[in-house]
């Protein structure tokens, strides 16, 4: 059986050797290569000189990485007819397409109807939050794309959501699907809500307090300027013992702009991209991690926080109040650097401790053997359905 997976992730092409600074590891394609015995990747590709440090190798037996030309700006544009001529060759040669929403997956998606090829939709993110709140050009686009998704998922036979409930609200199905994280975590040693307590109680009220985010530094709608603008209004209070840490890559000028404007430079730190496996250990050295996005799915980064016991709080943004309890999220706008103060003022020791334990368990929903078991079971039943 071959598989045909479509999405418009950027893989970073090392001699024979592919890298992602995203979510498809090698770990994560052996989820299809366990159901299929074919997979071929179509997707975007950068080639780079040296082996990354910071990213994660791709690279899977029975996976073929499929190049499309990148068509994803005004200046490229004219590159979307060889675009649309490879992924519907790929679709043709494919027994079975799984699509990410994305442009390229739904490109696959439309190939996949027009000549009778069974696919899947996967939903991880909603293509209007993350539109509506990129730029003048994405509120133009954002429609439509909420549009075309909101079409293709109503018909498909299957479909994973990431999600519990929003996706499954504002993209609705008539088929079959599943609500299922891309998230599988595997560490929930009891070491780890115990050291988290520890450094809780002990902590002196007169420490710095180090409030992190992980995620690129150079989108807008990951919202962390809303946090240093938060920041900067706390120090105006008299409470300038917090820090605000930042990993993830992407360029930096912008945000650098933004703690220069609230005078809050000494208070920002940048760490840059950050191999996976040494973001856990990053986030045993934080207090309180932020999720303000105004565009999401449901956040992996915000959930292998939460497996690290670290209270969090977060944006109304999709899936993140399915993850956490209402008095931890602030409103999803502009202006709503006050409500994160008053979030963070709240947090004492008493309920510090009550959301380090929630956060725990609620992040052992996801762990491996519970995702991936569910994610299986539904793939084989997509290829027995369509058999």
């Amino acid at each position: 059986m071959r598989l045909l997976y479509a999405h418009d992730h950027k893989f970073y092409k090392f001699k024979q050797e592919y890298f992602s600074n995203g979510s498809f590891s090698t770990e994560a394609l052996k989820r299809y290569t366990e159901i299929f015995d074919e997979v071929n990747f179509v997707s975007r590709q950068i080639d780079i000189d040296c082996r990354p440090k910071d990213m994660t190798n791709a690279t899977a037996e029975r996976v073929k990485f499929i190049r499309v030309p990148d068509y994803k700006s005004v200046k490229k544009y004219y590159k979307i007819i060889r675009a649309n001529k490879l992924i519907e060759e790929e679709v043709k040669k494919a027994d079975y397409v799984i699509a990410r929403n994305s442009s390229i997956g739904l490109l696959s998606v439309k190939f996949a109807k027009k000549h009778n090829i069974p696919y899947l939709i996967e939903v991880v993110a909603c293509p209007w939050d993350g539109l509506w709140n990129h730029s003048l050009k994405g509120k133009v686009i954002a429609p439509l794309e909420y549009f075309k998704l909101k079409r293709y998922v109503k018909v498909a036979s299957h479909t994973i959501y990431v999600t519990n409930q929003f996706l499954q609200k504002r993209y609705p199905t008539q088929g079959k699907n599943i609500s299922c994280s891309n998230v599988s975590l595997t560490k929930f040693d009891k070491e780890v809500i115990e050291k988290r307590e520890r450094k809780i109680k002990n902590k002196n009220q007169n420490e710095k307090t180090i409030i992190g985010t992980t995620a690129a530094v150079d989108v807008k709608f990951k919202g962390q300027q809303y946090m240093i603008k938060a920041l900067s209004e706390l120090k105006k209070q008299g409470k300038s013992n917090y820090e605000y840490h930042l990993v993830g890559k992407g360029d930096q000028s912008y945000l650098r702009k933004i703690a220069e404007k609230y005078n809050v430079v000494n208070q920002v730190k940048f760490w840059g991209a950050m191999p996976h496996d040494e973001v856990f250990n990053w986030l045993d050295t934080i207090d309180l991690y932020a999720q303000p996005s105004k565009q999401e799915g449901l956040p992996r980064a915000l959930i292998e926080a939460m497996s690290r016991a670290v209270p969090s709080i977060g944006a109304e943004t999709a899936g993140i109040p399915e993850l956490l309890e209402k008095d931890m999220i602030f409103e999803n706008k502009f202006n709503n650097s006050s409500e994160i103060v008053e979030i963070i003022k709240s947090l004492d020791k008493k309920k510090q401790l009550e959301q380090a334990d929630k956060n725990f368990n609620e992040a052992k929903k996801y762990r491996k053997e519970i995702i991936e078991s569910r994610r299986n079971e539904f793939l084989k039943q997509f290829v027995i359905d369509n058999s």
